[in-house]
């Protein structure tokens, strides 16, 4: 079998990253896209692109007979999921390969064994691998996580069994807080993965987050291409990663790097995937799960070995042996210097780091030496609300880590993003903070709990995106997207008789983040109303969550600024919400 097509299952940056790697080893790559993504850089970067109609996930990219349809119809060999939405699948890679196309990942079965955290940290409890206590099994009602914290202790962490990326993961300091938690995971992950079962396992205090990245052929090569750090999160989110994984010893390497292999190799893994584990400040290492894709950070370990992991995956598809297998040395390959990648999340800092959907009026990109930035954006793009924050991801390598700081420093001296916040000041913060940068005292909550940064909130510009000139117009046939050179008037009086609206729903003052008085709720950014936390006519302390909304798959809660009685607006669960609309006030 040799591949000459592929289907990318995807959006934003990895779509683009696939599309090019696609074009690097002579493959034709289709993209597919939304409504609210008809524009977006992904669709020009591929050879060919299909419209899915729709914009919630639901309807498009998380569309199994859609996308399946639109691989046939486009008569592609294989599909690549990227990561995200449909990319942990078990259902979606058994169509894919029912429908007689090649799935450029693990087998179906794999995925649904490794995609159960609980059926993971089986397998890895019988292969010895270092863990930490958890429930046997997902626990059906918050009673349960309850009864395990009052017998283990707190912090506890919530986990959806088929979650990943951070979302449906819930960590409990407190016991009265293990209801709200329980029930916020299984939405987060039932919104994000389509399933909401949780188990429960006790959370290690200040951890690092340390993970392998393997690589494994159908001719019984099991390699892991090296370790990162990913410490640096938010809301179990990452936001900075980092490899080689630095300040570990030979003893922890050797450790994960056993486990990892011993994990996969329990399975029959084939593909590209990667085994996580958090680290304790007193050295217990306990595993986390396996992410059977392509990770987000994966290009600090390309930076650093030299290995293509897409092409990689290419290959493995296609029935071939992984292309350095010579090359390892003691179950490793060489590494070379240190990268780090940072994520540019259309978020503001200031405000807590709430997601900015919106235009891109200007994205520059540092150049230089050591520099590489994978980006699903450019002048003029827009980030819609409906998807995830990540805008671009920044990689910087050095001959040591040191060096890569500095070159980092510089990089982001040259970034240049307007029309959306970005999370940059956070990373030009980090990059002189001497937790990270002299002695790694970071781990995964020391945003939320040490970190110190103080932000000036992000200078939001106005949408001039109808004023840039205007030289390609995409249109549709049967599906297919094409785009056609038109006259630069024409489609100037085109965009002067387009005045589409935002769809959103308005209550109250609508201007980003404005209240008309002290006492007013409003939403800090524009998203979906999840539920009430309170009735109506209910007294509330200042600071008592009132709502909770969500954006680009993450929730927030919204808290009352004063104690009072609360006065409710008319929003129920799944209406849309403006940014600065009213949810209540407080009399």
């Amino acid at each position: 079998m040799t591949l000459t097509s592929v289907l990318i299952a995807n959006r934003g940056e990895i779509a683009v990253r696939i599309a090019r790697a696609a074009a690097d080893h002579g493959l034709r790559s289709v993209a597919v896209y939304s409504d609210a993504d008809a524009t977006a850089l992904h669709t020009r970067i591929a050879h060919e692109a299909y419209r899915l109609p729709g914009t919630a996930p639901a309807d498009t990219y998380m569309n199994i007979p859609a996308i399946v349809e639109t691989a046939l119809r486009a008569q592609v060999d294989a599909l690549h999921p990227g990561y995200g939405f449909l990319a942990e699948n078990a259902e979606f890679a058994a169509a894919v390969t029912e429908a007689g196309l090649t799935w450029i990942g693990p087998p179906a079965d794999v995925i649904e064994t490794l995609g159960n955290k609980v059926k993971a940290r089986d397998i890895a409890v019988s292969v010895n691998a270092p863990l930490a206590p958890g429930s046997d099994g997902p626990v059906e009602h918050w009673e349960d996580a309850h009864a395990f914290a009052q017998e283990h202790g707190l912090p506890i962490a919530i986990k959806a069994a088929y979650g990943g990326g951070g979302r449906g993961l819930k960590v409990v300091h407190e016991l009265t807080d293990v209801e709200d938690a329980f029930a916020a995971a299984g939405r987060e992950s039932r919104a994000a993965f389509g399933r909401d079962e949780c188990f429960v396992e006790k959370f290690l205090v200040k951890p690092r987050h340390v993970e392998a990245q393997i690589l494994a052929d159908t001719h019984g090569n099991t390699v892991v291409v090296g370790l990162r750090d990913c410490s640096l999160q938010r809301r179990n989110q990452k936001l900075l990663e980092e490899a080689p994984a630095p300040f570990l010893t030979s003893d922890q390497e050797n450790m994960i790097r056993r486990a990892s292999v011993a994990i996969c190799e329990a399975v029959g893994y084939v593909g590209a995937g990667t085994v996580e584990f958090l680290v304790a400040s007193d050295g217990m290492i306990s595993f986390l799960e396996v992410n059977t894709r392509l990770q987000v950070e994966h290009p600090v370990t390309e930076m650093t070995t030299g290995v293509d992991l897409v092409g990689e995956q290419f290959r493995i598809a296609d029935g071939l042996p992984l292309s350095f297998v010579d090359e390892v040395r003691e179950g490793s390959l060489p590494q070379n210097g240190h990268a780090i990648e940072f994520r540019l999340n259309a978020e503001d800092v200031a405000a807590g780091y709430v997601p900015c959907p919106g235009t891109v009026t200007r994205f520059e990109a540092p150049t230089g030496p050591g520099i590489r930035v994978d980006s699903g954006v450019t002048t003029g793009s827009t980030v819609p609300g409906a998807y995830d924050s990540m805008m671009a991801k920044l990689i910087v390598h050095g001959s040591t880590r040191a060096q890569a700081i500095r070159r980092a420093r510089q990089a982001f001296r040259e970034l240049v993003i307007e029309g959306v916040a970005s999370v940059a000041p956070f990373h030009q913060a980090v990059l002189e903070h001497p937790d990270f940068v002299d002695d790694f005292a970071v781990h995964t909550t020391w945003i939320e709990q040490d970190f110190a940064g103080d932000f000036e909130r992000s200078q939001i510009y106005a949408d001039h995106s109808t004023d840039q000139p205007l030289t390609r117009f995409g249109i549709e046939l049967d599906g297919k997207r094409v785009e056609l050179g038109l006259p630069a008037q024409l489609l100037a009086q085109m965009a002067a008789s387009t005045h589409p609206g935002d769809g959103t729903r308005e209550s109250g003052d609508t201007s980003a983040g404005g209240t008309d008085s002290e006492n007013t709720v409003t939403s800090p950014y524009a998203g979906n109303f999840v539920t009430w936390k309170i009735t109506d006519g209910e007294k509330v302390q200042k600071g008592q969550t009132i709502a909770v909304i969500e954006a680009m798959k993450m929730e927030s809660n919204i808290v009352a600024p004063a104690a009072g009685t609360v006065e409710c607006e008319a929003f129920s669960a799944g209406d849309q919400v403006s940014a600065g609309a009213t949810i209540a006030r407080i009399v």
